[in-house]
């Protein structure tokens, strides 16, 4: 079995507006699925499966977020990046930030609105090499698609999907957690990053960067299908409600103290 990356990254830097009014008072990653900060759920996942260290990158709210999660937690060792340019640049521009931790070793890569059980990060563990958490893209769903080869590598990248696309090519949903090793982070993805922000932020997002580096044949991203596994990617309220009935048989770890927002009480009913 391959080793558990000793290192990770979320990213946790946006405004999170779509979330709006939840969001007037806390950063998106805090906003709770059950009594748990979606930032608590991924913190205590990768602690759980031995990760000894994880960056976040900070920056709208970011004092509400450090004070949350503090210099360790659950026994795992936490540090963080400040994105001052956040209202400006997309997640890509937010990875950069972390380039010294990049370079470090293998790496879990996580963006900090998406909840999930702890299996799908055991799963990325569990491969070899370069991994990508996917779902099977169903009507229901919006964003960030791959399509996968023969072999079950990804193939490419396409933005903006929704159920309009499913009569090409089947489609499989990208859950924002992504597992690295060294190679491929020093050799490609931080030189590709340090040539497209040297000169300053942009708004391109990290699909989009990966996307660039498959199509150069400069990365190979094993897909990790994880269909049996419970995930939901927070943007909106409505997605808050989804997540909510997806966990609501299942309070997956104990409730971080932490100030209560009233706007998030009896949204969702569930």
């Amino acid at each position: 079995m391959p080793d558990t990356p000793s290192h990770a990254i979320i990213l946790a830097a946006g405004l999170g507006s779509r979330l709006r009014p939840l969001t007037e008072a806390r950063p998106k990653p805090l906003v709770e699925v059950h009594g748990t900060p979606i930032l608590h759920n991924a913190l205590l996942n990768l602690a759980s499966l031995g990760v000894a260290e994880t960056t976040i990158v900070v920056g709208y709210r970011k004092d509400d977020i450090m004070t949350s999660c503090g210099s360790s937690f659950g026994g795992m060792k936490v540090t963080y990046v400040e994105s001052s340019e956040f209202e400006r640049t997309g997640s890509a521009y937010s990875l950069w930030l972390a380039r010294e931790t990049l370079l470090n070793g293998d790496l879990f890569l996580l963006e900090g609105d998406v909840f999930f059980e702890y299996s799908a990060l055991a799963r990325l563990r569990d491969h070899e090499g370069d991994v990508a958490a996917l779902d099977v893209f169903d009507e229901m769903m919006t964003g960030s698609a791959v399509t996968l080869s023969a072999d079950g590598h990804v193939r490419e990248f396409r933005m903006n999907q929704s159920a309009a696309d499913l009569s090409t090519d089947p489609l499989f949903k990208t859950i924002n957690l992504f597992r690295f090793n060294i190679d491929t982070l020093r050799g490609h993805l931080v030189p590709r990053l340090d040539r497209a922000f040297a000169t300053g932020g942009s708004k391109a997002y990290v699909e989009q960067v990966l996307a660039s580096l498959i199509a150069d044949g400069e990365l190979r991203i094993k897909g990790a299908l994880c269909d049996d596994l419970r995930w939901f990617e927070i943007d909106s309220t409505a997605d808050l409600c989804v997540a909510e009935r997806i966990f609501r048989s299942q309070r997956p770890y104990p409730v971080v103290a932490m100030p209560t927002n009233g706007a998030a009480v009896g949204l969702c009913g569930v």
